[in-house]
């Protein structure tokens, strides 16, 4: 007669795919569209019942969504206001930080696919949380240092430049991330080290780009150029220096003229114009004044 071994293996898997049934059964199914828009008409209010720590865990996951409404009307939206209104723990605040930080990095160097949205729209949430850090810190210092690094490398590497899209609607990386570090610039804690840094990658930005931007890139690039210089501790001579090698930049572009030293030139005039207009709106003062007649002479010699 066979002896027949204790069931020991049988009874574990049993246990086993009961616990995945049941945690499946547990798991709440996506919510649909309507109920995201049901709160964006409700002016954002939390549902009852609902958390906003979890919804926002949700909405997350929707920034890569090529789906115009829910990644940019929706969720980045809704989780905007909730940043700003005090809507999220801050346990979440540092989750959703740290999520779109690694978002930053995922399949970039990729163009012409999707995985730009996740990457784009995470910059934009970021700033939302560099803005709100202000105002009601959370991050840390440490945090908020890597993030400054994080976005001055993200704004030189990502290579899908596109702008505005027929069918995704919004892409706009290299303004998102401009978005992203005026905000980081509006902080005490940034270093002067850090100010050259995001200079730099600005103009590392423009001068790499092989396309002229049209989606209003330069003005947004811009802002984030005054939201450096603003700062009562900012030197000056940093931002001549970078005028002056911005200028160096097209030396030759009348003499070795190609497609793409065109395009530098014409991002360099679009960047110089509207840093003069946001100059000009800024309240006057000796340094802001010295700045803006700086750009000025550089834009009258570029006339001759």
């Amino acid at each position: 007669m066979l002896k027949t071994k204790p069931a020991v293996f049988s009874f574990s898997f049993l246990l086993f795919i009961e616990l995945i049934a049941s945690t499946l059964a547990i798991a709440e199914p996506p919510h649909p569209r309507q109920f995201w828009r049901a709160i964006a008409k409700n002016q954002y209010a939390v549902p009852e019942h609902e958390s906003a720590d979890a919804l926002s865990s949700e909405l997350s996951t929707l920034l890569a969504s090529p789906d115009p409404e829910l990644r940019d009307e929706l969720a980045y939206s809704i989780l905007t206001s909730w940043i700003y209104h005090n809507q999220l723990s801050r346990t979440q605040l540092i989750s959703l930080t740290d999520q779109w930080r690694a978002n930053l990095k995922q399949r970039l160097g990729e163009s012409g696919t999707n995985s730009v949205l996740r990457r784009s729209f995470s910059a934009l949430c970021l700033s939302s949380m560099a803005k709100r850090e202000i105002k009601y810190p959370f991050m840390g210092a440490d945090r908020y240092h890597a993030l400054v690094g994080e976005a001055i490398d993200y704004l030189q590497a990502e290579r899908d430049l596109r702008g505005y899209d027929a069918k995704l609607h919004w892409i706009h990386a290299t303004a998102h991330t401009a978005d992203l570090l005026a905000a980081l610039a509006g902080n005490a804690r940034l270093t002067q080290e850090e100010s050259s840094g995001i200079l730099s990658a600005i103009s590392a930005r423009l001068s790499t780009a092989s396309d002229v931007f049209t989606q209003g890139e330069q003005d947004r690039l811009a802002a984030a150029t005054v939201a450096v210089v603003r700062r009562p501790e900012f030197e000056a001579a940093k931002f001549e220096h970078w005028l002056s090698a911005l200028q160096n930049q097209d030396r030759a572009v009348w003499t070795n003229t190609t497609p793409e030293s065109l395009a530098h030139y014409q991002h360099h005039n679009y960047l110089l114009q509207a840093l003069f207009t946001r100059l000009a709106l800024e309240p006057d003062s000796s340094r802001v004044v010295e700045f803006r007649e700086e750009v000025l002479a550089v834009m009258k010699s570029r006339l001759d």
